[in-house]
Protein backbone atom coordinates (compact mmCIF):
# COMPACT_ATOMS: atom_id res chain seq x y z
CA UNK A 1 0.00 0.00 0.00
CA UNK A 2 1.70 3.03 -1.05
CA UNK A 3 0.55 5.23 2.33
CA UNK A 4 1.91 2.89 4.18
CA UNK A 5 5.56 2.80 2.08
CA UNK A 6 5.56 6.72 2.25
CA UNK A 7 4.76 6.40 6.16
CA UNK A 8 7.46 4.06 6.21
CA UNK A 9 9.95 5.94 3.99
CA UNK A 10 9.22 9.00 6.35
CA UNK A 11 9.93 7.67 9.70
CA UNK A 12 12.95 5.77 8.00
CA UNK A 13 14.82 9.19 7.23
CA UNK A 14 13.46 10.60 10.41
CA UNK A 15 15.18 7.65 12.52
CA UNK A 16 18.53 7.66 10.16
CA UNK A 17 19.10 11.53 9.81
CA UNK A 18 17.39 13.11 13.11
CA UNK A 19 15.77 15.32 11.13
CA UNK A 20 12.85 15.48 8.32
CA UNK A 21 13.43 15.43 5.06
CA UNK A 22 14.50 18.90 3.29
CA UNK A 23 11.29 18.21 1.25
CA UNK A 24 8.77 16.21 -0.01
CA UNK A 25 10.39 16.27 -3.69
CA UNK A 26 13.52 14.82 -1.83
CA UNK A 27 11.63 11.99 -0.25
CA UNK A 28 9.68 11.42 -3.13
CA UNK A 29 12.46 11.00 -5.52
CA UNK A 30 14.25 8.82 -2.82
CA UNK A 31 10.99 6.10 -3.35
CA UNK A 32 10.91 6.53 -7.10
CA UNK A 33 7.30 7.76 -6.64
CA UNK A 34 6.04 10.89 -8.23
CA UNK A 35 5.72 14.31 -5.91
CA UNK A 36 2.07 14.27 -6.85
CA UNK A 37 1.44 11.07 -5.69
CA UNK A 38 2.34 12.08 -1.95
CA UNK A 39 -0.19 14.86 -2.21
CA UNK A 40 -3.00 12.72 -2.98
CA UNK A 41 -1.86 10.46 0.69
CA UNK A 42 -0.66 13.50 2.73
CA UNK A 43 -1.21 17.12 2.67
CA UNK A 44 3.04 17.56 4.42
CA UNK A 45 5.33 15.87 6.94
CA UNK A 46 3.00 17.22 10.05
CA UNK A 47 0.25 15.13 8.68
CA UNK A 48 2.22 12.10 8.98
CA UNK A 49 3.61 12.55 12.33
CA UNK A 50 0.27 13.02 13.54
CA UNK A 51 -1.09 9.89 11.72
CA UNK A 52 2.08 7.89 13.38
CA UNK A 53 0.98 8.92 16.74
CA UNK A 54 -2.61 8.01 16.17
CA UNK A 55 -1.55 4.67 15.05
CA UNK A 56 0.48 4.17 18.05
CA UNK A 57 -2.93 4.59 20.02
CA UNK A 58 -4.76 2.46 17.65
CA UNK A 59 -2.60 -0.26 17.83
CA UNK A 60 -2.58 0.11 21.91
CA UNK A 61 -6.88 0.17 22.04
CA UNK A 62 -7.18 -2.91 19.50
CA UNK A 63 -3.91 -5.34 21.24
CA UNK A 64 -5.63 -4.24 24.43
CA UNK A 65 -8.88 -5.04 24.09
CA UNK A 66 -7.86 -9.00 22.80
CA UNK A 67 -6.89 -10.08 26.10
CA UNK A 68 -8.67 -12.43 27.40
CA UNK A 69 -9.27 -10.11 30.58
CA UNK A 70 -10.21 -7.62 28.76
CA UNK A 71 -14.40 -7.87 29.15
CA UNK A 72 -13.95 -8.44 32.84
CA UNK A 73 -11.98 -5.52 33.53
CA UNK A 74 -13.54 -2.06 34.78
CA UNK A 75 -12.76 1.01 33.60
CA UNK A 76 -9.99 1.77 35.55
CA UNK A 77 -8.01 -1.80 34.61
CA UNK A 78 -8.98 -0.59 30.93
CA UNK A 79 -7.37 2.50 31.03
CA UNK A 80 -4.20 1.07 33.13
CA UNK A 81 -4.06 -2.05 30.31
CA UNK A 82 -4.29 0.38 27.75
CA UNK A 83 -1.48 2.61 28.89
CA UNK A 84 0.82 -0.52 29.21
CA UNK A 85 0.13 -1.82 25.66
CA UNK A 86 0.77 1.94 24.23
CA UNK A 87 3.89 1.75 26.54
CA UNK A 88 5.65 -1.37 25.27
CA UNK A 89 4.39 0.18 21.43
CA UNK A 90 6.14 3.17 22.47
CA UNK A 91 9.14 1.15 23.74
CA UNK A 92 9.38 -0.56 20.17
CA UNK A 93 9.51 2.44 18.49
CA UNK A 94 11.77 4.50 21.18
CA UNK A 95 13.88 6.27 18.97
CA UNK A 96 11.37 7.95 17.06
CA UNK A 97 8.84 8.63 20.08
CA UNK A 98 11.08 10.04 22.25
CA UNK A 99 12.73 12.03 19.30
CA UNK A 100 9.17 13.09 18.48
CA UNK A 101 8.04 13.91 22.05
CA UNK A 102 11.31 15.64 23.43
CA UNK A 103 11.15 17.99 20.05
CA UNK A 104 6.99 18.98 21.08
CA UNK A 105 6.07 18.64 24.39
CA UNK A 106 8.45 21.04 26.39
CA UNK A 107 7.42 23.48 24.10
CA UNK A 108 4.15 25.00 25.76
CA UNK A 109 3.36 22.62 28.60
CA UNK A 110 -0.13 21.41 29.28
CA UNK A 111 -1.14 22.11 25.77
CA UNK A 112 -1.56 19.75 22.83
CA UNK A 113 1.21 19.76 20.19
CA UNK A 114 0.00 19.29 16.92
CA UNK A 115 1.69 15.87 16.24
CA UNK A 116 -0.82 14.35 18.95
CA UNK A 117 -4.08 16.15 17.66
CA UNK A 118 -5.11 13.33 16.62
CA UNK A 119 -3.90 10.39 19.08
CA UNK A 120 -5.69 12.95 21.06
CA UNK A 121 -9.24 12.94 19.62
CA UNK A 122 -8.80 9.30 19.77
CA UNK A 123 -7.50 9.20 23.27
CA UNK A 124 -10.74 11.35 24.37
CA UNK A 125 -13.51 9.27 22.70
CA UNK A 126 -11.93 5.80 23.96
CA UNK A 127 -11.49 7.45 27.39
CA UNK A 128 -15.41 8.92 27.27
CA UNK A 129 -16.44 5.65 26.39
CA UNK A 130 -14.57 3.92 29.30
CA UNK A 131 -15.99 6.37 31.71
CA UNK A 132 -19.83 6.26 30.32
CA UNK A 133 -19.64 2.19 31.22
CA UNK A 134 -18.21 3.44 35.03
CA UNK A 135 -21.39 5.00 35.17
CA UNK A 136 -23.15 2.51 34.55
CA UNK A 137 -21.55 -0.11 36.67
CA UNK A 138 -21.27 2.35 39.34
CA UNK A 139 -17.55 2.59 39.53
CA UNK A 140 -17.70 6.40 37.81
CA UNK A 141 -19.60 8.96 39.81
CA UNK A 142 -22.51 10.54 37.97
CA UNK A 143 -21.91 14.06 38.39
CA UNK A 144 -23.91 16.37 35.51
CA UNK A 145 -22.17 19.16 35.98
CA UNK A 146 -18.97 18.45 35.69
CA UNK A 147 -18.60 14.80 33.83
CA UNK A 148 -18.09 16.31 30.22
CA UNK A 149 -15.07 18.02 31.05
CA UNK A 150 -13.57 14.25 31.99
CA UNK A 151 -12.17 13.37 28.86
CA UNK A 152 -9.92 16.39 28.83
CA UNK A 153 -9.06 15.68 32.07
CA UNK A 154 -7.25 12.53 31.30
CA UNK A 155 -5.95 13.85 27.98
CA UNK A 156 -3.80 15.93 30.59
CA UNK A 157 -3.39 13.28 32.49
CA UNK A 158 -1.89 11.10 29.11
CA UNK A 159 0.00 14.28 28.23
CA UNK A 160 2.01 13.74 32.33
CA UNK A 161 2.93 9.92 30.89
CA UNK A 162 3.83 10.62 27.69
CA UNK A 163 6.21 13.78 29.62
CA UNK A 164 7.36 11.09 31.92
CA UNK A 165 8.17 8.56 29.71
CA UNK A 166 10.05 11.23 27.53
CA UNK A 167 12.24 12.25 30.75
CA UNK A 168 12.80 8.33 32.13
CA UNK A 169 16.23 7.35 32.15
CA UNK A 170 15.66 4.01 34.29
CA UNK A 171 15.48 0.71 32.85
CA UNK A 172 13.20 -0.39 30.73
CA UNK A 173 11.23 2.57 31.56
CA UNK A 174 10.18 1.16 35.43
CA UNK A 175 9.21 4.96 36.98
CA UNK A 176 7.06 5.57 34.11
CA UNK A 177 5.03 2.23 35.12
CA UNK A 178 4.60 3.21 38.15
CA UNK A 179 4.00 6.64 37.11
CA UNK A 180 1.04 5.30 35.07
CA UNK A 181 -0.39 3.17 38.32
CA UNK A 182 -0.33 5.99 40.53
CA UNK A 183 -1.61 8.58 38.06
CA UNK A 184 -4.74 6.50 36.98
CA UNK A 185 -5.13 5.19 40.46
CA UNK A 186 -5.67 9.03 41.77
CA UNK A 187 -7.96 10.06 38.98
CA UNK A 188 -10.25 7.22 39.71
CA UNK A 189 -10.27 8.34 43.11
CA UNK A 190 -11.32 11.22 41.86
CA UNK A 191 -13.94 10.66 39.51
CA UNK A 192 -15.29 7.64 41.46
CA UNK A 193 -18.18 8.10 44.34
CA UNK A 194 -16.60 9.53 47.60
CA UNK A 195 -17.61 11.50 50.56
CA UNK A 196 -18.66 14.43 49.24
CA UNK A 197 -20.77 12.20 46.47
CA UNK A 198 -22.50 10.93 49.86
CA UNK A 199 -23.35 14.24 51.13
CA UNK A 200 -25.42 15.24 47.89
CA UNK A 201 -26.92 12.59 47.97
CA UNK A 202 -28.00 12.98 51.72
CA UNK A 203 -28.48 16.78 50.79
CA UNK A 204 -31.13 15.97 47.91
CA UNK A 205 -32.64 13.07 50.66
CA UNK A 206 -33.25 16.03 53.39
CA UNK A 207 -34.87 18.74 50.60
CA UNK A 208 -36.96 15.74 48.87
CA UNK A 209 -38.25 15.05 51.94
Amino acid sequence: MEKDRIKQAYLDFVLNEGRPPQSVFKLTQQLGIAEQEFYKLYANFESIERELWADFGRQAREAAATEPVWEGYGSREKLLAFYYTLLEILKQNRSYALMSLRRSLHRVPALTPQVLDDFRQDFERFVGDLLAAGRVSGEIANRPLVQEGYPRFFWQQALFVLGFFAKDDTVNFERTDAAVEKAVTLSFDLVGRNTLDSAVDFVRFLVGK
